[in-house]
């Protein structure tokens, strides 16, 4: 067995990933040894047998993309080998991953993925990255329904209730619901949301208690992977959410289970998300 992988274990306010190497050329090599990345996925995000993590992030060197200019790739595997098109939190990590590595030293850094070119801009610990457009119509979601249709506070029925979702992409899909409080069990009606038949590739679902004009408590159960302390995409689409509902203003505060981020959905139509990015060890792994 090989045990020459090498990786980085990083989080995002608790929502927490195994970065590989792939800027690499020796850690490329051992990576392109793995058959069934789906398995290997689940093995390493394994939080009693594995390094324990809500996924894996590929950090790949320009090359692999196809657009010029960019500084590095990102690939997402969830928890359950499932790919994701983006996520908030990864990408802050991948940002301080390229500028700790240096394998760049510039402060304004674009990165590819799934979801199209972000723009991050470093500036002591925190990360500000632009998460581009959100996308409202069920066709961009995707959601089942009428194709140039937007899904704004409109019900959906679950197995024994129903709840009314704001559905955004912010390059993967989200349902937004508004709750009361937000100490309930989520698994049950997470799974229910993420799997529900309007969702032909299932969602993320957020549950969010608004506290003011600024502000909000937010509860996120991740698509592929289950409830996480952090989502920053699940943070950007709650804001266009409470704007479309007009529960707070374009500037929020939002507070999750592992800390604060900050959502701006700017005039400029984009949405901004800032917030920290941590380092918490380095390691090898067997293939």
């Amino acid at each position: 067995m090989s045990n020459n992988l090498k990786f980085v274990k990083m989080h995002g306010l608790g929502n927490d990933y195994v970065v590989v190497d792939l800027f690499d050329a020796g850690n490329r090599k051992e990576f392109d040894k793995i058959k069934d990345l789906k398995s290997f996925s689940k093995k390493v995000c394994g939080r009693h047998f594995g390094i324990g993590a809500d996924g894996i992030l590929l950090a790949l060197p320009p090359k692999d993309s196809k657009t010029k200019g960019v500084d590095g790739v990102m690939r997402i595997v969830n928890a359950d080998g499932s790919e994701a098109e983006m996520c908030g939190n990864g990408i802050r990590c991948i940002a301080k991953f390229i500028l700790d590595s240096g394998y760049s030293k510039k402060k304004e850094l674009k990165i590819d993925t799934l979801s199209g070119i972000k723009t991050i801009v470093a500036a002591d610990s925190m990360y500000r990255v632009d998460m581009g457009e959100p996308h409202l119509l069920r066709k961009e979601i995707p959601m089942n329904g009428s194709a140039a249709a937007k899904a704004i506070n409109e019900p959906l029925q679950l197995k024994y209730k129903q709840i009314k979702v704001t559905a955004v992409s912010m390059g993967n899909p989200h349902a937004v619901a508004f709750v009361d409080d937000t100490d309930f069990d989520i698994e049950e009606m997470g799974k229910e949301i993420e799997n529900h038949r309007v969702f032909p590739r299932r969602t993320n679902a957020e549950f969010v208690k608004v506290l003011g004009s600024g502000e909000i408590e937010l509860r996120v159960w991740e698509r592929g992977v289950g409830e996480t302390l952090a989502c920053g995409t699940g943070s950007c689409a709650s804001v266009v959410a409470c704007v479309l509902n007009e529960k707070t203003g374009r500037k929020v505060k939002v507070h999750l289970r592992g800390g604060d981020l900050m959502v701006e959905w700017a005039k400029d139509n984009h949405v901004y998300l800032t917030g920290p990015a941590s380092h918490v060890f380095s390691g090898t792994i067997g293939i």
